[in-house]
């Protein structure tokens, strides 16, 4: 049956990630594209698009890239100029994903924070054009990943299986390229979003304590709606930048001891580094379902509109199970 833990992430984990990840992602995209959750349209842009990259990761990494190599190896995908290419995209999935968390998060930083550029940034536009650049750029440098690959085995001329050149620990070209791939994701977007969330907290607590004294000084002790929109902000805001931090640190754990202690292959299933290797990859890729839950525990209007998609089919029974009569009779 399962001989390790790993198979029984590969058997248990991996499919049942897929079954949640595909449709949450989807629904959460047909909500958010409604546009009656109360968010601004830039922000639902950003959202949107932060919804269909996790998507596609969960498609190529998930589905192509774990749950048909474990289940069906022979799968003509993994010829190995397939296999390159769904490695490709599966890293294009992947930045994009983690990219427009840090669009998103620079978005909010702006428009809590510098009211003097929130019209000319905070736009639809500006949202689309940054949404279109993050997936292009990342296209484009995720491109040599495809010429990284050597096949695993021959058999009858054709090459199967993906497996590093061994250039590509040695070479210092690939070593940069590796370095660099690292560190845009998700070092780089580690440090952009600890920075812009400090610069938010700061900015939203002054903001806050001067609104109060201001209140307070007037005699008034109502709910103030400036400091609670502020306050709904950050919440949406600290949770999605939290939970990828959170969920992506075992993967750059993982890359710092393998080139640290310079480990390229490992003895088997029970290697505690390959172990590590495959928990990192396992936390990573929850990350690709995380913003739906989070959107349901902070967004009321959300809720309430994935309440109403539940109904819709009871409603679409019911109102057909109970014509209308024609008023002619």
């Amino acid at each position: 049956m399962y001989e390790t833990f790993i198979d029984l992430i590969y058997a248990f984990y991996y499919p049942l990630l897929a079954a949640i990840g595909v449709p949450v992602n989807m629904v959460t995209i047909w909500t958010l594209s409604r546009g009656k959750c109360g968010l601004s349209r830039c922000i639902t842009l950003y959202l949107v698009a932060m919804a269909a990259a996790d998507m596609m990761v969960v498609v190529t990494e998930v589905i192509l890239n774990r749950i048909l190599y474990y289940y069906f190896p022979s799968s003509s995908l993994y010829i190995t100029p397939v296999c390159s290419c769904i490695i490709v995209l599966l890293c294009v999935a992947r930045d994009t994903s983690v990219w427009l968390t840090v669009a998103f998060t620079l978005d909010r930083l702006i428009a809590i924070c510098y009211r003097n550029l929130k019209d000319r940034y905070c736009s639809p536009k500006t949202a689309s054009f940054t949404i279109a650049a993050v997936c292009l750029i990342f296209c484009l440098k995720n491109l040599p990943w495809y010429f990284t690959f050597d096949p695993v085995y021959i058999s009858d001329n054709v090459p199967w299986l993906c497996q590093s050149k061994p250039v590509f620990y040695t070479s210092p070209a690939w070593i940069g390229y590796d370095w660099l791939h690292r560190m845009l994701t998700p070092i780089v977007p580690f440090v952009l979003i600890l920075t812009f969330n400090a610069l938010t907290v700061r900015h939203i607590v002054a903001a806050n304590r001067v609104r109060r004294d201001l209140l307070s000084n007037q005699g008034e002790a109502r709910v103030d709606p400036e400091t609670e929109s502020r306050r709904k902000s950050m919440i949406l805001l600290f949770n999605i930048s939290g939970s990828f931090i959170a969920l992506w640190m075992p993967y750059v754990i993982n890359f710092l001891y393998y080139r640290i202690t310079n480990t390229h292959y490992y003895k088997g299933d029970t290697d505690p580094g390959y172990i590590l290797q495959q928990l990192a990859y396992m936390f990573q890729l929850s990350s690709s379902c995380t913003n739906t839950c989070i959107y349901v525990a902070t967004q009321s209007k959300f809720r309430e509109e994935l309440k109403k998609l539940a109904r819709t089919p009871f409603t679409f029974i019911c109102a057909n199970k109970h014509p209308r009569k024609d008023p002619r009779w």
